[in-house]
């Protein structure tokens, strides 16, 4: 059998690598602004300047100076800026940087085209720089997760394409049979990020010269295409390729294989079907047909099952190892971070329940849970994955154990900050929100009342972001000091025999799935497939079914003034606080009755 002499590319990964630890920083730091302005609204004028004598008024409790404080570099600009940060520049970068190292040592070849790599890397850079520059001039279309306005849409999806052609090519001309499970999860990522960022971002520009759009849709349609995408985004952008990251890097830095094979197939089939149906339990109590919100609802359950199995397979697989978790670093960010994964995803399904969403949603609970799994799960995969990349890149040994070990207790003392008050703060504006004197009226009418009440664990989240942030500054201290003290290798030499050709046709004794992993073409149909199921018995009966959308005949198109004004609510961001959509509770009917006995109709 001929063997064949190539090179692996270590020069893309570094550049995803640098740019992974760079918006991380970023990333964090505008979350601790975001948090610290909860509770010091001032902060730009105190960095800044200011002539305006009001803003100081919020020290003795006069809510004007908070009125003021807002513009640029208001929170909800803030905000918005930090997610994109997160998800799109610090996560988006390390799973890049997790794919491109473990794609090629797992097809032992070289990626297809190293043009299209770096074109893939610069654009994704040049969509992160274009999305911070809109936001700040407020510029967005305030689609959580996807706020960016159409011409950065188009780049997205042309980077995306490029990614993909680069990943398919690199199977094509692979040099093992079999495609391994993290690539299993890598061809999901592709194939259901590609089908959610285009219906989901189907806009109509007010020009082509300019950055202006509304979306395709209206209404409650518009409501279920976001909530579609905004948790499928967290799906698989933020969960299905750190998962194949686990699967990749876990048995690499343990030394052991993974636990079951056959669990990996029931997680990633069961885990990409199920999943793509859970977004509607994000609309409970709204417009939304009622068997659509319980569809969301019974597929959130679901999906404990296919999320605890993945998260058990990825710990199982230490078996035998836990000696090393003590010693090495890089397993103790794994450990935590596939515990997170756990957590989140079993208190995910217990939120998309009637019972606790009526309590839980609108307030600090749900932020709780979802930095759960941005610190947590996806935080310590990408230090973990640092950590163990780089000295394996820069052929030497990690400059400080001590130091990677305090960054550890840090971000683990972070998480523990930001989470527990996160909850003690959504359980006190649930239940304060509803509560009723015996006359029938509120008993804390003014919303102050809560955010008085709140207010210390607010102060506590942000002790909590600082120690994250501080973790993550020793990481980065430690890191350089490892690449002064090693030599970078840009291009391992490999030798591998080439792979021959077989027949496509299943063989006799060949099992359905061994015969899917050697047909990429095939697996990704199955994928598509998969995914698609969800989505289109969702979405097309809410489009196209009159009966499923109801209508209130009082409701008109918004004059132009009203739209303006609508236009300035999105440019601050400011929906991502008041969404302005009542629920059907007596609570909420009765704090928002207006003058004429008319609260805000979904």
């Amino acid at each position: 059998m001929e063997t064949q002499k190539f090179y692996y590319d270590n020069n893309i990964v570094r550049a995803f690598l640098y740019a992974t630890v760079i918006f991380g920083l970023i990333g964090f730091l505008l979350g601790i602004t975001a948090a610290l302005m909860l509770f010091y609204p001032e902060l730009p004028e105190f960095l800044f300047g200011t002539d305006d004598t009001t803003i100081q008024s919020l020290s003795s409790g006069n809510i004007q100076g908070l009125i003021s404080t807002q513009g640029a570099l208001g929170f909800g600009r803030i905000r918005m800026l930090h997610t994109s940060a997160v998800i799109f520049a610090f996560v988006g970068n390390s799973i890049f940087a997790g794919i491109y190292y473990s794609l090629q040592r797992l097809l032992k070849t070289r990626m297809w085209s190293d043009t299209l790599s770096w074109i893939h890397f610069w654009g994704w850079q040049l969509m992160i720089l274009s999305v911070v520059i809109t936001f700040l001039l407020g510029i967005n279309t305030s689609k959580e997760y996807a706020e960016h306005e159409w011409p950065i849409d188009i780049l997205i999806t042309v980077v995306w394409v490029i990614f993909g052609i680069n990943m398919f090519g690199t199977i094509a001309v692979r040099r093992v049979r079999h495609l391994y499970v993290a690539i299993w999860f890598y061809i999901g990522t592709w194939v259901a990020v590609a089908m959610l960022h285009i219906f989901n971002n189907l806009e109509v520009p007010l020009s082509f010269t300019g950055w202006k759009s509304y979306s395709a849709y209206a209404g409650v349609k518009d409501a279920l295409v976001q909530w579609w995408y905004g948790h499928n985004a967290v799906a698989f952008f933020l969960t299905t390729p750190v998962l194949g990251m686990m699967y990749y890097f876990v048995p690499k830095a343990a030394d052991r294989p993974v636990f079951s094979y056959k669990l990996s197939i029931i997680h990633f089939w069961s885990l990409i079907f199920v999943y793509i149906w859970a977004g509607p339990h994000h609309l409970q109590y709204t417009a939304l047909p009622a068997w659509a919100q319980a569809v969301g609802t019974g597929f959130s359950i679901m999906l404990i099952a296919p999320s605890w199995g993945g998260m058990l397979n990825g710990l199982l697989t230490l078996r035998g190892a836990w000696d090393k978790v003590r010693e090495n670093p890089v397993l103790k960010f794994f450990v935590v971070a596939v515990t997170c994964y756990g957590m989140a995803t079993f208190e995910g399904p217990l939120l998309a329940t009637k019972t606790l969403n009526k309590v839980g949603h609108y307030t600090d609970w749900v932020i709780g849970h979802v930095h759960i799994g941005a610190l947590g799960w996806n935080g310590f995969m990408a230090f973990g994955m640092i950590y163990y990349l780089v000295p394996i890149m820069w052929r030497t040994k990690l400059w400080s154990v001590k130091l990677a070990n305090w960054h550890f207790w840090l971000g683990t003392l972070g998480i523990i900050f930001y989470a527990v008050p996160m909850y003690i703060s959504g359980f006190t504006q649930g239940l304060m929100w509803k509560q009723f004197n015996p006359d029938g009226t509120l008993v804390y009418k003014n919303w102050l009342d809560t955010v008085t009440a709140i207010l210390p664990y607010f102060k506590m989240r942000f002790v909590g972001g600082l120690l994250y942030f501080t973790g993550s500054i020793l990481m980065v201290i430690n890191t350089i000091a490892t690449a002064r003290n090693g030599s970078f290798q840009k291009e391992v030499s490999v030798e591998a025999p080439a792979l021959t050709n077989t027949n496509k046709t299943r063989k006799n004794g060949e099992s359905f799935h061994l015969w899917l992993e050697r047909t990429p073409l095939y697996f990704s149909i199955f994928a598509f497939i998969a995914l698609a199921i969800g989505g289109a018995l969702e979405i097309f009966p809410t489009i196209f079914v009159k009966d499923n959308v109801p209508t209130i005949s009082a409701v008109k198109p918004y004059s132009p003034l009203e739209l303006e004004g609508r236009d300035i609510y999105i440019r601050e961001g400011c929906n991502a606080c008041h969404s302005q959509m009542i629920r059907p509770f007596r609570d909420e009917v009765v704090r928002f009755n207006g003058k004429n006995g008319q609260y805000s109709k979904a």
